[in-house]
């Protein structure tokens, strides 16, 4: 059967006002600012007057498996449950494995991927982990990205963090050129995505990648650059001189104590600095150990990433910061589809896949989720959850 969803205010992630989609087989047939259908006796039509309809939102750096545990294996973090992700309106999303690539595997990473899959949403994920050399299941980085499907780069390495292997330019451009053209020959992004620690280094080791090889600096996708004042700055140089950087919305009070900066403001500082908003993005970490250390670098508090902070942060960004909802939103969705060379996500297009999400604009939350023109929830209700929630 078609679905018609009628009257929306839609976002795709530009506001194009009052309009219409036609749904079926899993895309966006057809999309109008209405749209008639003589006599057609098989469309289910849904009114969303007073609704905005936005594309289902894009996360890029998710710990699928759990990302960690730093406080002992009484700490480890769980795994994404498939409602989690639903309810957070997130219909694409990128596993990694994190700090723990020793009781956490690929094989665990690949699986779990296609089980999320299995279920309707799109998964993705990465080869390798924070650590050099970089673990890998057809033994190179090359072969995994162009042998498995769903291995889109390698990820997430740690870099300016006491928990990294410490690597230094020279091997982060070999990995990238490794990364770069098994990405060409496969037709994927080939990305590295960076996870940044609090160290002095900051971005250097990229930049200096940068300088002394051929490697663009789009080839690297860093993260948490809203950890502290002095990598934002960093981060935002880095976007300047042509790369893409991507901010954390999961957070604590005591790391936003720390000197994090909240991410929907990082978003209007951007905005006012006039860094391009297309190389900016942010995800979730979700699942991910959230630790803080003290000045000795000891362990003093662990938290685990939500994917309900994407959400959480966009609104605030909306709310708190009075940015336009359709820049807000391009942040979760076709800013990291693009990055990342997803053709057709975190967008509505016709011809494009029905993945999108209901809000309402006057409570700020997100009623219904579809994927691949399949709804996951409606009115607040969850339809499809893992086998064993």
């Amino acid at each position: 059967m078609l679905a018609l969803l009628r009257a929306a205010e839609v976002f795709t992630p530009e506001n194009i006002g009052k309009s219409e989609l036609l749904i079926g087989g899993g895309e966006i047939i057809a999309l109008e600012r209405q749209i008639d259908l003589v006599g057609e006796k098989l469309v289910d039509e849904i009114d969303l007057s007073g609704k905005w309809l936005v594309p289902g939102f894009v996360d890029s750096l998710v710990h699928i498996t759990g990302g960690g545990g730093e406080g002992g294996f009484g700490s480890r973090t769980p795994e994404l449950q498939l409602s989690d992700a639903v309810r957070a309106g997130v219909t694409t999303l990128v596993g990694a494995l994190g700090t723990d690539s020793l009781t956490r595997n690929l094989s665990n990473l690949i699986a779990k991927v296609r089980e999320l899959n299995a279920a309707g949403l799109h998964c993705l994920c990465y080869t390798g982990s924070y650590h050099f050399p970089v673990k890998t299941l057809c033994g190179s980085v090359e072969r995994d990205i162009v042998f498995i499907p769903e291995m889109i780069g390698v990820g997430e390495v740690a870099i300016s963090d006491h928990r990294s292997s410490q690597p230094i330019a020279s091997e982060l451009a070999k990995l990238a050129a490794e990364a770069r053209v098994a990405g060409m020959i496969a037709g994927k992004a080939g990305i590295v995505s960076v996870h940044v620690g609090d160290g002095d280094g900051c971005l250097d080791p990229l930049l200096e990648v940068g300088m002394s090889s051929d490697i663009p600096l789009g080839q690297f996708y860093p993260t948490h650059i809203n950890r502290n004042p002095r990598l934002f700055d960093a981060g935002m140089h880095f976007a300047r001189q042509g790369g893409a950087i991507d901010l954390t919305t999961s957070t604590t009070p005591d790391i936003l104590a720390s000197g994090e900066i909240k991410c929907s403001r990082a978003l209007k500082l951007l905005i006012d600095r006039r860094v391009p908003l297309e190389r900016v993005s942010f995800s979730s970490d979700g699942q991910a150990s959230l630790p803080l250390f003290d000045a000795k670098g000891e362990l003093s508090g662990l938290k685990v990433g939500n994917l309900a902070s994407l959400w959480q942060e966009v609104r605030d960004a909306i709310l708190d910061e009075q940015i336009e909802p359709s820049l807000a939103l391009s942040v979760v969705t076709r800013n990291p589809a693009r990055i990342l060379k997803l053709q057709g996500r975190g967008q509505l297009q016709a011809g494009g896949p029905a993945d999108l999400l209901v809000i309402d604009p006057d409570s700020m939350q997100i009623e219904s989720v579809m994927a691949g023109g399949k709804w996951l929830m409606r009115e607040g209700e969850v339809l499809v959850k893992g086998q064993f929630e």
